[in-house]
């Protein structure tokens, strides 16, 4: 026997025997309520989360948040956009810039890791939630699922758009030095309001 025999022999005398694969791993189900997960998980990243009542709550929300931030009152809205009610506020519907605040719907959104999921859409582009400075996303509560796999459930039994965003909280990096940037890619803010499905009693247009 030489070496190159020998060598081969005592590695196949070491092979073990084969393990058995484990099992998929299975995310631990979301039993509590799903829009406290949500908003547990969205503010733990610098998202600002408001919970609201009822659809015709929103105008009065946007309009504050937009105080509380020394923000002026004037928003962006895609122009296919079913938000009604603004008319406090002057409506712009041409695509925002990095100074601007752009206002969506979010269709889907995951209580796991507190993420929006915004597939591209004529009533929300995907660019509006890279081009603005500050994004306000409209959620509602019966949107929220439990965690990815739900919502690529929700999505392929749709027609799959040719884009999907996921955001977790304002744009930021952490490349330069370390040192934490928000705005890197995309809004430096970012909040969300989150409506529990109640009548929606304005009958004005935008």
């Amino acid at each position: 026997m030489n070496a190159r025999d020998e060598i081969l022999e005592n590695i196949r005398a070491r092979t073990g025997t084969a393990v058995p694969r484990p099992e998929p791993y299975r995310a631990p189900i979301i039993t509590s309520d799903l829009v406290a997960a949500f908003a547990s998980k969205a503010e733990a990243v610098n998202t600002e989360i408001r919970i609201l009542e009822r659809e015709d709550e929103i105008p009065t929300a946007i309009a504050e948040i937009l105080r509380a931030h020394n923000l002026a009152a004037r928003i962006h809205l895609p122009p296919n956009s079913d938000v009604i009610g603004l008319e406090a506020l002057t409506i712009l519907r041409d695509p925002p810039g990095p100074d601007d605040t752009a206002v969506t719907r979010a269709p889907l959104a995951i209580a796991e890791t507190g993420t929006l999921v915004q597939p591209a859409r004529d009533a929300s582009p995907a660019s509006w939630h890279f081009r603005p400075g500050f994004e306000i996303a409209i959620l509602k509560a019966s949107d929220i699922v439990g965690h990815f796999e739900d919502a690529l459930a929700k999505l392929k039994a749709q027609t799959l758009p040719p884009t999907i965003n996921l955001i977790t909280g304002p744009s930021r990096t952490g490349d330069i030095e370390q040192t934490l940037e928000l705005g890197a890619h995309g809004p430096k803010a970012l909040a969300v309001l989150i409506v529990r499905d109640g009548p929606h009693t304005s009958t004005s247009s935008a």
